[in-house]
This record gives structure tokens, C-alpha cells and sequence, in this order.
């Protein structure tokens, strides 16, 4: 069973970050696995169209978080899944 934890609680999740998830709806653990990373990622961008969101620090941060691992450590081919489906 997955624990609801605070966002800041996830890694790669740090204060700015779990803000940016909170004008989005997004206040917990449980809620951004349900919106997944992308979605996330996309919900934040619409609500901050004039700035650039560095794949690294939002959508990857994403995916590590809910993998538990360091965004950088998340692997190659996903990163690719991952933007491309953002570009969709």
C-alpha cells in the first residue's frame, strides 16, 4: 500500500516544486500519482505558460518522485517516453 505522503516528503520534491503542485490541485503524493507526470508537468505549465520549466526539474522530478529514485537516475529511454508524451 502506497503511504499518502506530503509532497516534500517525495525526492526531487522540494518547496518551489510542491507550490507549483499546489496551484495545480496537486497537494499529495496519492494526487500526483493520479495525475502522473505528464499531466502534472502540463498542469503547471498551463498555469505558468510565459515560463520555461526545465524538463529536469518538473518532469522528470515527477517521475523520479513517484519511483522514488533521483530524477537523473530514472534512465534514458524513459526520459524520451516522458517528453514526447509531453509534446503531444
Amino acid at each position: 500500500m502506497v503511504r499518502n505522503r506530503s509532497l516534500t516528503e517525495l525526492k526531487n520534491i522540494g518547496k518551489k516544486i510542491a507550490e507549483r503542485l499546489s496551484e495545480a490541485g496537486i497537494h499529495t503524493e496519492e494526487a500526483l500519482r493520479a495525475a502522473g507526470p505528464v499531466e502534472a508537468h502540463k498542469m503547471i505549465r498551463g498555469n505558468h505558460p510565459d515560463e520555461t520549466l526545465p524538463l529536469c526539474y518538473y518532469l522528470y522530478s515527477f517521475e523520479g518522485a513517484l519511483c522514488d529514485k533521483h530524477w537523473d537516475a530514472i534512465g534514458e529511454e524513459r526520459k524520451r517516453e516522458l517528453k514526447r508524451a509531453i509534446a503531444d
